[in-house]
């Protein structure tokens, strides 16, 4: 699992017993508030600032995103994940006592920080958009899944990989035609970034082994077409869902 990309299904629910512990936060208010009597860390404040244009054009979209901090330590958590309820996203920040906030930085010009943090930010409301849609784990119209073997368990399992994987391919698409759109100048930094982080996790065949995509992604002209990002990124899915086994 990366520190930009994580799906993590009804880790938050039921969120009824969870509203002391979290912070509801509203992006849509300029400062940042604190809420429910506790207040931001400067951490935080940056990470949320960074992707606030993500999440601004989001929800001109349409798609209904919540905004959770969780203000209690969380050592190994994900800094930045995205969860589904009552059909809302969930976009979830973890940053207080966890090491892999400062890590994920580590050895980062300050002056790119905040574009890594707005792409990661993008690769979760990719995911949002996916489920928002109704297309969670589903493959494109015209497309269909070939047979593999071997049967049985092993298949079921080998299943869930490509699935999970297939939307990792998207998500990250979907950053990287943001950050082509909005920060032309740090696309290249970031996709490489995003190709060090992927190389250095599962092999080939893993959930997040999205290394094909990424490649797409290489080619001059891949996000010049005049479209919304998540339209962009489907255009290069597509190509790379030909080759995804």
């Amino acid at each position: 699992m990366t520190a930009y990309s994580a799906v993590v299904a009804s880790t938050f629910l039921p969120l009824d017993s969870m509203l002391k512990p979290l912070l509801l936060m509203s992006l849509l208010m300029s400062p940042l508030p604190a809420v429910a009597g506790a207040s931001l860390t400067e951490l935080e404040s940056r990470w949320l600032q960074a992707g606030k244009p993500v999440i601004d054009f989001a929800r001109g979209q349409g798609l209904p995103i919540d905004i959770i901090v969780q203000p209690q330590d969380a050592p190994g958590a994900v800094p930045l994940a995205l969860g589904f309820e009552s059909g809302r996203c969930k976009l979830v920040l973890s940053l207080r006592g966890n090491a892999q906030a400062e890590s994920v930085m580590q050895g980062m010009p300050a002056a790119r920080q905040g574009a890594m943090i707005e792409a990661m930010t993008a690769h979760e409301i990719g995911h949002c958009q996916r489920y928002a849609q109704g297309d969670w784990h589903a493959l494109p119209r015209g497309f269909v899944e070939r047979p593999h073997a071997p049967r049985g368990q092993l298949q079921q399992q080998a299943q869930e990989l490509r699935e999970t994987r297939r939307e990792e391919g998207y998500a990250d698409l979907v950053a990287l035609a943001w950050m082509h759109g909005r920060h032309p100048q740090q696309y290249r930094a970031v996709l490489a970034w995003m190709r060090k982080v992927r190389a250095s996790g599962e092999g080939e065949g893993g959930s997040h082994a999205t290394q094909a995509w990424l490649a797409l992604a290489e080619k001059e002209g891949a996000f010049d077409e005049p479209a919304s990002p998540f339209e962009q990124a489907q255009v290069l899915w597509r190509m790379g869902l030909s080759g995804d086994k």
